[in-house]
């Protein structure tokens, strides 16, 4: 047999005693060997890699000893584990070839790239019923009550399957639940024309597009928190809930061309078959490497692995009686994101709804610019959201508090919004350009929420995050039920654009913080043992 001992200088003594001729040994002439340390929080291993002109040996992890069985190894930087040479004798050896050109990315970036994929065609599907709702209404001689009817139908089916998309992503996973969650609402959308003459099924499907849609954000929460270290979280959110932005911006792009040239129906189905085309791709991803120990692929040296997560994988499996849900409502951080997100939607979802009215009506505006205009907000999130997610995560990696920065973003969130309101609101002789340019910065400026609250499910409980989003994602839809309904009855009341859309905003999102501000934490929770 073959024996080393390490020795201090990080080199090795071979000594080498045959004590059985038919000992497996290479019978091919070696050219390098490598040995690669991997450092743990526990313990300390080596990777040996072995290349020769017939094949490539890995040899597995073994424990920290001074004397390792096998050949003489060199130590390497855990930065450089391989060199290029050795790659290119690798694929001398035998290896297959890169092709399709995604295949050697780290499948943790495949699924996050599916997943913001995934989000685009969420809010595709969300916005094109706002456009076509116009030739529908004609068409069907809906007025406008029954028109708010089927679109506030969609937040039905959002608001009810936000608790159970999150207890369904902790159990299965997310990647299960945002594979079916797109296949019901692409196949709900696609049969939209077919059942638009009947009321009762017509909003039905769209309860069924707002329920695949609804688990989608606790499920990518879930994918998230199961594969990304705290170092990339920030980027990896903004990446995946940027899709939204995205898709708002095409789906408003794509429906009034379509609806012109083939009818109304064409975005339905076009949108649908885009959703059932992407659930068939999203199968080709290799199920052994779906789900990822972010333990394992930490990019913090100095920041040890339980600071990052706080839970192994092995504890994300259980069922709805192990949710702590007593210590959830117990928790002030936990309450600070419910509100949070209340303000945040409240905001989001009564200015998404009533923005193009009010560019047409109190900026006098036509349709055609209204709706471009109506673009440029999610057109600029999806710049604001990468400085965001650059700057989150670029300020964790030089030790600023995890906490302290998500507090900054949030802030950001909240404030720059209601300042461009304010001064939207009140009359200071502006052109109409003017005023789309300050509300367009403001709207904008909102996505630093991606890097503050989205962020902060994980970053208390990378177990528990899925449940955490679905019940502060349930309260967050309430303004799209409650919110644009208030907001047209008070504008039908005072005719105030102000007081209707404006002054509560305004009001939710200065409390909301005060209230992030004093309460918020991002400080890992051990809800378990609180329970």
């Amino acid at each position: 047999m073959a024996k080393f001992t390490l020795r201090a200088d990080n080199s090795c003594f071979l000594s080498a005693h045959r004590t059985n001729s038919h000992s497996p040994v290479f019978k091919t002439s070696l050219k390098r060997f490598r040995l690669h340390q991997l450092s743990s929080s526990h313990q300390l291993g080596y990777r040996i890699l072995c290349s020769s002109k017939h094949n490539v040996i890995q040899s597995e992890r073994v424990p920290n000893k001074k004397v390792l069985n096998g050949f003489r190894v060199d130590q390497l930087q855990q930065e450089d584990p391989v060199s290029d040479s050795e790659s290119e004798s690798s694929t001398e050896a035998g290896s297959v070839g890169n092709w399709p050109p995604w295949k050697n990315v780290p499948q943790r970036y495949k699924l996050i790239g599916t997943t913001s994929l995934a989000f685009v065609i969420c809010n595709m599907d969300k916005v094109n019923l706002s456009v076509a709702i116009i030739p529908m209404s004609h068409q069907f001689g809906w007025n406008s009550s029954t028109a708010g009817l089927v679109q506030s139908s969609f937040f039905w089916g959002y608001a009810l399957s936000q608790l159970p998309g999150g207890w369904l992503a902790k159990i299965f996973g997310g990647r299960k639940v945002l594979e079916i969650g797109v296949l019901v609402w692409s196949v709900a959308t696609a049969f939209v024309p077919s059942l638009a003459g009947y009321m009762p099924g017509l909003i039905l499907s769209r309860i069924l597009v707002g329920i695949g849609e609804g688990v989608s954000p606790s499920a990518a929460t879930d994918i998230i928190a199961r594969s990304i270290p705290l170092e990339e979280r920030s980027r990896a959110v903004a990446f995946v809930f940027g899709g939204l932005s995205v898709g708002s911006v095409m789906g408003l792009l794509l429906a009034p061309p379509l609806i012109q040239n083939f009818g109304w129906e064409s975005v339905f189905y076009l949108f649908g078959l885009l959703g059932i085309a992407w659930f068939l791709g999203f199968q080709i991803l290799e199920e052994g490497g779906a789900e990822l120990s972010a333990e394992s692929i930490s990019l913090s040296k100095g920041l040890p692995v339980k600071q990052s997560w706080s839970n192994s994988l092995k504890e994300m499996n259980g069922s709805l009686k192990d949710v702590p849900w007593k210590a959830f409502f117990q928790n002030q951080a936990v309450w600070a994101m419910i509100y949070a997100h209340f303000c945040g939607s409240w905001g989001h979802y009564t200015c998404l709804s009533w923005l193009p009215t009010y560019f047409s009506e109190e900026l006098n505006l036509n349709l055609t610019e209204a709706a471009w205009v109506s673009i440029l907000p999610p057109l600029a999130s999806v710049f604001v959201t990468n400085i965001a997610a650059q700057l989150a995560d670029n300020l964790i990696s030089r030790g600023v508090e995890t906490t302290t920065v998500r507090k900054i973003c949030q802030s950001i969130a909240f404030l720059s919004p209601a300042i461009c309101m304010t001064l939207s609101s009140v009359d200071l002789g502006l052109p109409p350009w003017e005023v789309v340019g300050i509300l367009t910065g403001g709207l904008a400026l909102s996505s630093f929420a991606l890097s503050g609250l989205y962020c902060t499910h994980q970053d208390i409980s990378p177990k528990y995050a899925s449940i955490l989003l679905g019940i502060t994602n349930t309260v967050g839809a309430i303004p799209g039920i409650v919110g644009v309904a208030l907001t047209g009855y008070n504008l039908d009341s005072t005719h105030s654009w102000t007081m209707s859309l404006f002054a509560p905003s305004i009001f939710f999102y200065l409390t909301g913080t005060v209230v992030w501000l004093m309460f918020a934490s991002s400080k890992p929770q051990s809800f378990s043992e609180q329970n």
